[in-house]
């Protein structure tokens, strides 16, 4: 993504979540969709037993998991997310994420 750009999609043009990203064998992929300085929405593939070890963020991020089914664990609390379902991560507390079969999520983070 160009550094001015804001957007890799064209905006007012109706997609599907699912088809904008794909799975990699034993990979966890990313795409951001939006980059502003307010905030991001970035769209993860995790394939089955893969995931982010355990850090911080400084920013409330929003994970939206819209396929598959994932493990989340904030500040030693965990929970399972299915498709569907979301929570949120709050700043500065630490959390991981791993994959319990092929999942997917939106995540959207606030900086401002």
């Amino acid at each position: 993504m160009n550094k001015n750009e804001k957007y890799t999609l064209k905006p007012a043009h109706p997609l599907t979540l699912t088809g904008l990203i794909n799975y990699q064998e034993g990979a966890v992929v990313s795409r951001t969709l939006i980059d502003k300085q307010v905030g991001t929405v970035t769209l993860f593939a995790f394939d089955a037993n893969q995931g982010l070890s355990e850090h911080t963020a400084p920013f409330d991020a929003l994970v939206y998991v819209f396929d598959g089914e994932a493990e989340v664990t904030i500040a030693g609390e965990s929970v399972q997310l299915k498709s569907g379902m979301l929570t949120i991560m709050p700043a500065g507390k630490p959390h991981s994420v791993k994959a319990l079969s092929p999942f997917k999520m939106m995540l959207i983070m606030i900086r401002a």
